[in-house]
């Protein structure tokens, strides 16, 4: 593994007298890396073949370098002697696994462009991203808690049932669909095995595996990974090589991986590009060892990986955070090692990241912020970076990037002034797949990224997330912005976690309507809430409805879903919608 010498530096450090437009770039001294995941994974090995790159704590399996880049060959050879070629889309579904990752780093061998699927997505969900991205196989869990996949693809290609074991699929409603391959030792009509397909290959097909790599570029698309799709069908966003492999890369800097050991303990989802990229490629950009607890979150497992493995670092969206600085095993448990982490995914609250430094002691915890469509990283904030900045911003421009913030006319605003935050650089989406219109929505001709964030830049140059410009709120004609409302209630002793929406009303338009997730065995009144929220905000933004919940209806990556809050909010309060 290659040290980064003494004279890196995180990029934009900007004098105050300079910085006068919101606009910043992330000048650096340390050069993009110009290679391909699998190229990267070959000269990990030949660094340190012997080190752990994986661990999934709850299974019992460990890769060490030379075994993920020997096994994924083997994969990669297996399908594509089954007919996937360069250039397929080839499609992955499931929680967190060793096959998980083995199908990621053979489909970067292999050439193939890797599709990641929800592993919540409902059978119409899962037949709109396999038909949209025209995936010619795909490695899929069985089943997963009340997810059946094996049963929906059933139903989305009934000729399954009928077919013999290993002849390639001929479906009517997925005409691309060649091969499922599923994990786990039980055969299922139609299918086969993930082992099978692992162990069929030749040494000559193997080996072809290995000459193939010359052939794939740094530019080549090697992921699709769909948007949430709160708003309308979702879109997948196309990254490449070049993409992931150099936000992964700088990301890692800015956690220090280059000067002290790294040991990532992940409970974020690898289907998302928190746990794919920010996670999983720090073993081949950083030489990371990746430490999976569990297949889905689980704060116990959590808290026995870091223990167990002296994890140095800890990922987490705020609300997985939340939930282990509650819980009770936490003071029990030696988290000592932990030194840096990152918390990314929403807005990270101040007295989350004040327990973090007190209970957790992880005094170089940084924030990102960024966006499948950036790789996803823009911003990120570092070790060093004081406490105030780390709460109130989400820190500095990653190297190679470019960010400014525009008015509605698209015109950089001034130092200080809220906007619409845009992107530009290497992290950078090709676009939408076979999605034109859409990608020209979000990307314009100077190739400038538009986040939907609204944001403000201080004269050092450090970005504060004001809010998202589709959750804004108006209220009898004032905007109100949620972030706002939410980093004053978390300061409420009895509160644990809050998020805040907009609720229709008759004659102002909107309401402010308040989700409380209360302290353990504490009680709060909706009196209580609005009685500490009178001499810290305006009145129009105290939340008129409040209602106390266990926890939030989230994404499978934590994100709370705040679409699907305002529609139960409307049924239980028996609005009417405008």
């Amino acid at each position: 593994m290659i040290k980064m010498c003494a004279s890196f530096h995180i990029s934009s450090r900007i004098l105050k007298s300079d910085l006068k437009w919101s606009y910043v770039h992330g000048a650096s001294n340390i050069p993009l890396l110009g290679i391909t995941v699998g190229k990267q994974l070959q000269a990990m090995v030949e660094s340190c073949p012997d080190r752990d790159a994986m661990v999934f704590f709850q299974d019992r399996v460990k890769l060490t370098f030379g075994e993920l880049l020997e096994k994924s060959d083997k994969l990669a050879a297996g399908l594509q002697a089954l007919g996937i070629q360069r250039g397929d889309c080839f499609g992955i579904l499931g929680p967190n696994s060793a096959e998980w990752v083995l199908t990621q780093y053979a489909s970067a061998r292999a050439g193939f462009i890797l599709v990641n699927i929800n592993p919540s997505y409902k059978r119409d969900e899962l037949k709109y991203a396999l038909l949209k991205s025209g995936c010619k196989g795909i490695v899929t869990a069985p089943s997963f808690k009340s997810q059946n996949y094996v049963q929906m693809l059933t139903e989305i290609i009934p000729e399954l049932t009928s077919l013999p074991q290993g002849a390639p699929i001929n479906s009517k409603e997925l005409p691309n669909m060649k091969h499922i391959i599923t994990m786990g030792p039980k055969h299922y009509p139609g299918t086969l095995l993930f082992d099978d397909v692992l162990n069929q290959a030749t040494p000559s097909q193997i080996q072809n595996i290995v000459d193939t790599q010359d052939l794939i570029q740094f530019d080549d698309p090697v992921n699709i990974q769909f948007t949430s799709g709160t708003t309308g069908s979702p879109k997948g966003a196309v990254l490449t090589h070049h993409n992931i492999v150099n936000n992964s890369y700088f990301v890692g800097l800015r956690c220090g991986y280059h000067v002290h050991d790294a040991v990532i303990c992940v409970p974020v989802p690898l289907y998302h590009c928190f746990g794919m990229v920010m996670a999983c490629l720090q073993s081949i950009t950083h030489g990371a060892t990746c430490v999976w607890p569990s297949q889905v979150f689980d704060v116990p497992t959590v808290l026995k990986s870091i223990e167990e493995f002296r994890c140095t670092s800890l990922y987490g969206v705020p609300t997985m955070i939340i939930d282990i600085l509650n819980h009770p095993l936490c003071e029990k448990t030696d988290t000592s090692s932990l030194v840096t982490g990152i918390m990314a995914g929403s807005p990270c609250p101040i007295e989350t990241m004040k327990a973090v430094l007190e209970k957790l002691k992880i005094h170089k915890i940084t924030v990102c912020y960024g966006s499948t469509e950036t790789s996803p990283v823009t911003l990120q904030s570092t070790g060093e970076c004081s406490f105030d900045k780390r709460v109130s911003t989400v820190g500095k421009v990653l190297d190679h990037q470019e960010v400014k913030i525009v008015d509605t006319e698209g015109r950089i605003v001034p130092i200080g002034t809220s906007g619409e935050l845009c992107t530009r650089g290497s992290s950078t989406m090709l676009g939408y797949w076979k999605d034109p219109e859409k990608t020209k929505d979000v990307i314009t001709p100077d190739q400038w990224y538009h986040t939907g964030d609204l944001a403000i830049m201080t004269e050092e140059g450090y970005c504060k997330i004001s809010g998202r410009i589709k959750d804004m709120l108006i209220r009898g004609g004032e905007n109100i912005y949620p972030l706002e409302i939410e980093q004053i209630l978390y300061k409420h002793p009895k509160i644990k976690d809050v998020q805040v929406i907009g609720v229709p009303d008759t004659r102002l338009g909107e309401q402010v309507c308040a989700w409380i997730v209360p302290k353990t065995d504490m009680t709060l009144t909706e009196q209580e809430v609005k009685e500490f929220c009178k001499d810290k905000m305006a009145r129009y933004k105290i939340p008129h409805y409040v209602i106390f919940v266990e926890d939030y209806p989230k994404t499978v990556s934590g994100k709370v879903q705040k679409y699907i809050m305002r529609e139960r909010s409307i049924e239980q309060l028996g609005l009417v919608c405008q």
